[in-house]
């Protein structure tokens, strides 16, 4: 079991290095989380983009074992940073300093980019006091109101993802406002078909629960109260959200009130993606580095 990301650290220094592909990798914050990754021991990065920049911030990081394919513009950058995942030279793609519609766009290209056929989506993992192991949420970043083939790949998606870091048959909660299925919530009649989903074998095996509330997911007790036979209440790996705002929501309460940590990466392509924000921590980058190196297995 991961408690935490310092157990999430440790298990990614127990693999061999990952080989990340970093798009536009000129950019000083980004440099500094490889170098602490590279440091620990489970990463190999090749900097794609402009050599001089890279070079001028690595040797004031001391930043050493990287490679560098230079690149005239961030466009070049990170259609050559796909393109060494695409051919297996590398097993993850980061982003660097690129617009994010950019880089999304080659990702997504037909021809050229990482498309599975599944709908990219977001895997957050917090790691809360109260909780005692890291927290799988999927998903509050990108989809914004997905309807249940959508829903179906955020879910597979996630499922895989656990599955490649060895969480396997992770008790999954379809978070819904109740436990009832009822034809005026959506959110309800999607948690009840993609369980049925889930035990015909159309969704990675999971033990999964839906529709179910925050309360009962969370807490024993209150499943005994409501008469509910529960198998994961109070002992839930994988948060289903109903749609963003409901995890966009709980995420962002969760890092304001309850002193909660968090990482993230994008699912659904052929392999796992690190989007980040500039406005992310080193602690974020590099947590979402581990998780990433780690869902590549």
């Amino acid at each position: 079991m991961i408690r935490n990301f310092d157990d999430l650290l440790n298990q990614a220094k127990s693999i061999e290095r990952v080989t990340i592909s970093v798009a536009a990798a000129e950019d000083e914050a980004v440099l500094k989380a490889i170098k602490y990754a590279v440091d620990l021991g489970f990463v190999k990065p090749i900097l794609v983009g402009d050599k001089n920049k890279i070079d001028l911030i690595a040797r004031n990081i001391c930043l050493e074992g990287y490679e560098v394919v230079n690149c005239d513009s961030p466009e070049e950058s990170v259609k050559k940073a796909v393109e060494l995942v695409k051919t297996k030279k590398a097993k993850v793609l980061m982003k660097g300093l690129v617009n994010t519609s950019t880089y999304l766009r080659a990702i997504l290209n037909k021809e050229d980019g990482l498309r599975t056929g599944r709908l990219l989506s977001l895997l957050a993992v917090y790691e809360l006091p109260q909780y005692h192991k890291l927290l799988y949420c999927t998903d509050s970043g990108i989809n914004v109101a997905p309807y249940l083939k959508q829903k179906k790949d955020i879910m597979t998606n996630a499922l895989l993802s656990m599955s490649s870091m060895g969480i396997k048959n992770p008790k999954t909660a379809i978070l819904t406002a109740n436990e009832m299925v009822d034809p005026k919530v959506q959110s309800t009649m999607d948690a009840f078909e993609l369980v049925k989903m889930v035990r015909g074998g159309e969704i990675p095996q999971c033990i999964a629960e839906g529709p179910i509330a925050f309360d009962v997911a969370f807490d024993e007790q209150a499943a005994k109260h409501k008469g509910i036979d529960s198998k994961i209440a109070g002992n839930v790996d994988l948060l289903v959200f109903p749609n963003i705002e409901t995890g966009n929501a709980l995420g962002k309460s969760w890092l304001r009130f309850n002193n909660a940590k968090w990482a993230g990466i994008v699912l659904g392509a052929t392999n796992p993606i690190i989007l980040g924000s500039r406005s992310d921590t080193a602690e974020i980058k590099v947590n979402s580095i581990a998780l990433a190196c780690l869902a590549s297995q």
